[in-house]
């Protein structure tokens, strides 16, 4: 049985067609991730509650909602209600992430916890047993369609090591040019969520890249 999942981010789907899409990865993943934006904490708007509601009642997929937003705390009971099973939010917007995971956990999701590229790793650590997800973005956020940046390795095997270390059960989670050439890599310094955008929705066949993807790290 696989110790990864895939998490296709609904961000590169063509948004005229988006149950469509979504439909044609249901049976390959048991993730949707959504890139929550809000033109402040990064430079770019995608969308929000609305959207998530309204697929939330066409899919049982498990909906994983990465808020890149300034407030995620006014903001997370909203998310929760729409229909978000996972709440990731930055660790550089919360000036008290612990009491913010425990609202989020106040909800009944899971919560996560995200850093972006230019914050120093130590930040995301002493969460590891604190929630059910760490987020390394392997690209600066805002944008689908980057490339991986190769010094994230190095950040990602040391949140690697200290789940480990900690005993947590907490899925590392990596978003940011994630594809057919990264993918085992990335597998391999520790990761086991894997956010893929453009190397899913993309594609011709989306459920088939799904597959592909995941052959790439059982090959």
């Amino acid at each position: 049985m696989a110790d990864f999942e895939l998490a296709p981010s609904l961000l590169a789907a063509d948004f005229g067609y988006l149950m469509r899409d979504i439909d044609a990865v249901a049976n390959s993943v048991k993730y949707l991730h959504f890139d929550v934006m809000d033109g402040h904490y990064v430079e770019n708007i995608s969308f929000g509650l609305p959207v998530i509601k309204s697929i939330r009642k066409y899919t049982d997929l498990k909906f994983y909602t990465h808020l890149m937003i300034t407030n995620p705390g006014k903001y997370a009971k909203a998310f929760a209600d729409a229909g978000s099973d996972i709440i990731t939010f930055h660790v550089e917007c919360s000036d008290d992430p612990i009491a913010l995971i425990d609202e989020i956990h106040s909800y009944g999701c899971e919560a996560g916890v995200a850093i972006h590229p230019d914050t120093p790793i130590e930040k995301i650590l002493p969460f590891a047993d604190k929630c059910e997800l760490l987020l390394v973005m392997t690209v600066r956020p805002g944008f689908g369609g980057q490339d991986f940046m190769p010094e994230s390795l190095d950040r990602i095997a040391a949140v690697r090591k200290a789940l480990d270390e900690t005993g947590s059960t907490a899925w590392l989670s990596v978003d940011g040019g994630i594809n057919s050439d990264t993918i085992k890599t990335v597998y391999d310094a520790g990761a086991r969520l894997f956010v893929t955008g453009s190397a899913v929705f993309a594609k011709e066949e989306p459920g088939k890249a799904c597959s592909e993807l995941s052959a790439c790290i059982t090959a």
